[in-house]
């Protein structure tokens, strides 16, 4: 086959596709839209978001009442489903893309016939590992925060840990794995570190870092062969009480060109290339994500975790104007693994998307229960697009697979993920809002209209108290849900 020239080659080998390709997920959202890029592009979710409006959303139609522990039990569960394994193999061989799987993921993918466009599940492993992350980083000329790196057994291995490496007396300690909302603990007191010892001690080793002031942001890219590809610069909302209950918790993003100066996107967009290419000596192709800290007091800009996969923030890079300009992500890291050759020029890619008039100004918030409490969900809203009237309150305006017709501030699209049915419970995901423009103030606070949205979002929900057998599955879902769900 001739190699595919450029951008142009690229979606048109796409556009053409014959592979069936899927995604599979708890839900469809982080690759939003993949579809209208990828032929024979489908989403197996657990969850069905837009019941049955969605073309391309497929869910098995025999629910179960398993409570499970990780999105990788769900997503083999789905793999082990009949009416799935029915339906991938009446299509033929195939690919499959997820957000979290692991090596039964990939035994389940070989029986399948589906190839798993993503690096082995153990190389996955130890680049999330955020342990491991911060040496790559160190190897690859990224600096973390100050920080070290040992096992805590006590507090008082971690003041002597802490004085050795000249952190002061005021940490953030993280765990190898988890996400922020559960795994990232702030400690300035023998008595704050009692609250989190257990998790701490059971570790064989932990990240110990000085506290500082920071901005978090977000930015994620590709390997390839030809170099690594970088996307914009987003800023995360993280620990807003309006919604989550995780002090350390993601809750959102923003692109917008204008949150960081020139130079701290240089500078985060370099540091990005630079991990890349060091993950490209371990083996490592295709997508992942960096978060950024960017310390108010000293200006500079450190590395905060490394994400091996997609995540929550893709549907903002993949739908971005610079992303329609040329093509998505997410396309080239198919590519790696559609076995065709391509020639691409990445340093020009990255320079014209380095531009801050390609990028246009969207805002995510992702919507928890924040209320110590577990309810039974009667009326959830729907997917699509919502509208604020001027009295507060939101207006259904119509269903939509994702946010391409949504123009104006007043309106956003939601994409629920708790619906009737379903519990409130601390820390349950309901769903995302994504508008045009900003959810933030010049100082980094939510502002009023985001406010505004988050009140309007959840005066849609209603619930009631539990009733007898619904307790006990409503604790079990409460239990086990700490998982990262996105």
């Amino acid at each position: 086959m001739t190699p595919l020239c450029g951008i142009s080659d690229i979606r048109r080998f796409f556009y053409r596709n014959t592979v069936p390709t899927y995604f599979i997920s708890a839900t469809c959202f982080n690759l939003l839209g993949m579809d209208e890029w990828v032929r024979n592009f489908k989403y197996i979710n657990h969850i069905d978001c837009f019941d049955g409006a969605h073309p391309n959303v497929i869910t098995p139609s025999v629910k179960t009442d398993r409570v499970f522990n990780s999105i990788e039990e769900i997503n083999n569960w789905m793999l082990e489903n009949k009416e799935v394994a029915d339906y991938i193999q009446s299509r033929g061989p195939g690919r499959a893309v997820f957000l979290f799987f692991d090596e039964r993921s990939e035994q389940l993918c070989k029986e399948l016939n589906l190839e798993l466009c993503f690096p082995p599940a153990k190389l996955r492993e130890e680049v999330d590992n955020k342990v491991t992350g911060t040496r790559i980083g160190d190897e690859a000329g990224v600096p973390s925060v100050p920080n070290t790196l040992a096992q805590v057994k006590s507090f008082k291995d971690l003041l002597k840990a802490a004085d050795k490496a000249g952190l002061g007396t005021d940490w953030v300690i993280q765990t190898a794995f988890g996400d922020s909302g559960h795994t990232t603990f702030f400690v300035k007191s023998k008595d704050d570190y009692a609250k989190h010892a257990e998790e701490i001690e059971k570790e064989p080793e932990v990240k110990i870092m000085k506290r500082i002031r920071p901005r978090g942001s977000a930015l994620e890219a590709c390997v390839t062969r030809h170099g690594t590809i970088v996307g914009p610069l987003m800023t995360e909302l993280v620990g807003f009480p309006e919604l989550t209950p995780y002090r350390g918790g993601w809750c959102g993003n923003e692109v917008f060109a204008g949150a960081f100066s020139r130079e701290i996107r240089d500078k985060a967009r370099k540091m990005t290339f630079q991990y890349g290419e060091a993950l490209h000596k371990r083996g490592y192709r295709g997508y992942f994500e960096v978060d950024f800290l960017n310390d108010l007091d000293s200006g500079e800009v450190y590395l905060g975790e490394v994400n091996p996969r997609i995540t929550g923030a893709s549907s903002m890079t993949n739908l971005a104007a610079f992303a329609h300009a040329d093509a998505p992500l997410f396309l080239f890291h198919l590519l790696e693994f559609s076995n065709v050759d391509f020639e691409l020029d990445v340093e020009q890619l990255n320079t014209r998307w380095a531009d801050p008039s390609n990028i246009d100004s969207w805002s995510q918030l992702v919507i928890k229960h924040t209320k110590d409490t577990v309810e039974y969900i009667t009326h959830a809203p729907r997917s699509g697009v919502w509208e604020i009237r001027p009295d507060g309150q939101a207006e259904f305006v119509r269903v939509q697979t994702h946010r391409r017709t949504v123009q104006e501030d007043s309106r956003g699209f939601f994409l629920r993920f708790a619906g009737a049915g379903d519990y409130f419970y601390e820390g349950a995901d309901l769903g995302i809002l994504v508008t045009p423009g900003r959810f933030m103030t010049d100082d980094f606070q939510l502002n009023n209209r985001a406010k505004r949205w988050i009140t309007a979002i959840r005066g849609q929900y209603r619930a009631r108290p539990l009733a007898g057998a619904e307790s006990d599955q409503a604790e079990r879902v409460a239990e086990v849900a700490g998982f990262k769900f996105l």
